[in-house]
C-alpha cells in the first residue's frame, strides 16, 4: 500500500508542480497566464515532447540516449538540404528525415543490445558523429526559407489549436497505448524492470533493446520535422541539449532512470513542467546563463530523488 501511494505521487507530482508554479508565474508577471503565452508554451513542447517519448521508450528499457538532440538535428538538416539544393519533393524530403531517424536508432541499438556496449558510450559517440555531418552539410550555416508545402506541420492552426500540439497529442495517446496494451510495451517494461529475468522469460530482450532505440530515433525525426517546420529554417543548433531536456521530462513525469516503471503519458507533463519554467524565467528576466545552471540543479536533484526512492524502496 505504501509503495503504490509513493508510486502515485511520483506519477502526479508533476501535474502539482505546474499548477502551484503556473499561480506563481502568474502572480509574478502580468503577461504568463495569456493566450498568446499559454499558446507558444504548448507550441515550444511539441518537438521536445515527441522526442520524450522516444527516451521514455529508451529508459523504461534500462537505458538512455545522449543522441537524441543530435539526431533530431541531423534528420531535419537532411530534410532540408534536399528540399532546398536537390529540389527533392518536399514530402519525400520528410519520409527521408524519419527514415534517417530510425537509421540513427538502430545503430545506437546495435551497439548497445547486440555489441554489448554501455548505452553512455554508444549514444555520444553517435552524438557526436550526427553533430559533425551536420556541421558538413549545412557548413554551419541555416538553410532557411523551406518550401511551403509542410508550413502548417509546424505553423498551422485547426480552429484554435496548433497542429504540431494535435500530432504531439496523438503520439502520446498512440505509444501510451502500445506501452500499456500490447505485448511489445509490456516486453520493454519487464526488461526494465530485470533484463535477466526477462530473458529467462523467454523474451528475445536484444530485439526490443534495439527495437526502442529505433523507435527513439523514429520520434526524434517526427521532433526535427516539425521543429524544422516550425521555425522555417534548420541550423546546427537544433535540437540542443534535447538529450538533456528528454531526460529530466522523463524523471520529472514520473519514470525511473532504473528503468520498468512510469507511464509515457507522465513525460508530456514533465515536458510542459520544464517548457512552463524557463518560459516564466525569462519573463522575469533571469539571465540565460543563470538558467542553464537552474536546468542542471533540477536535472541533478531529479535524478538524486529517483536514486533514493528506489534505495528506499529495495
Amino acid at each position: 500500500m505504501k509503495d503504490k501511494l509513493m508510486q502515485l505521487t511520483r506519477e502526479y507530482s508533476s501535474i502539482l508542480a505546474i499548477l502551484v508554479m503556473g499561480a506563481v508565474f502568474t502572480v509574478a508577471s502580468p503577461y504568463f497566464l495569456t493566450a498568446q503565452n499559454l499558446t507558444n508554451i504548448l507550441l515550444q513542447c511539441a518537438a521536445l515532447s515527441i522526442a520524450a517519448i522516444g527516451q521514455a521508450l529508451i529508459v523504461i528499457s534500462g537505458n538512455l540516449d545522449l543522441s537524441i538532440g543530435q539526431c533530431v538535428c541531423f534528420s531535419s538538416v537532411v530534410s532540408a538540404y534536399l528540399m532546398k539544393f536537390m529540389d527533392i519533393n518536399p514530402w519525400v524530403a520528410v519520409i527521408c528525415a524519419l527514415i534517417m531517424g530510425c537509421l540513427i536508432g538502430l545503430c545506437n541499438g546495435f551497439l548497445v543490445a547486440y555489441v554489448g556496449l554501455p548505452a553512455f558510450i554508444a549514444t555520444l559517440g553517435m552524438q557526436m558523429i550526427c553533430q559533425s555531418f551536420a556541421k558538413i552539410i549545412t557548413n554551419a550555416t541555416p538553410i532557411a526559407r523551406l518550401p511551403e508545402d509542410i508550413a502548417f506541420l509546424g505553423r498551422g492552426y485547426l480552429g484554435p489549436i496548433p497542429i504540431c500540439v494535435l500530432i504531439m497529442l496523438a503520439f502520446y495517446a498512440l505509444v501510451q497505448f502500445v506501452a500499456v496494451k500490447t505485448r511489445f510495451g509490456r516486453n520493454v517494461f519487464a526488461i526494465g524492470g530485470g533484463k535477466e529475468a526477462a530473458y529467462f522469460a523467454g523474451i528475445p530482450t536484444k530485439k526490443y533493446l534495439c527495437a526502442t532505440y529505433v523507435l527513439g530515433g523514429l520520434l526524434a525525426g517526427v521532433a526535427g520535422v516539425l521543429l524544422m517546420s516550425r521555425l522555417d529554417s534548420v541550423s546546427i543548433t537544433n535540437g540542443n541539449q534535447y538529450e538533456f531536456d528528454t531526460l529530466i521530462a522523463c524523471v520529472i513525469g514520473g519514470l525511473s532512470t532504473t528503468g520498468g516503471k512510469g507511464k509515457i503519458v507522465g513525460v508530456l507533463f514533465g515536458t510542459i513542467f520544464l517548457i512552463m519554467f524557463f518560459n516564466g524565467m525569462t519573463m522575469l528576466d533571469v539571465d540565460p546563463f543563470y538558467q542553464n545552471a537552474i536546468k542542471g540543479g533540477v536535472l541533478i536533484i531529479a535524478i538524486t530523488a529517483d536514486v533514493l526512492g528506489n534505495r528506499k524502496r529495495n
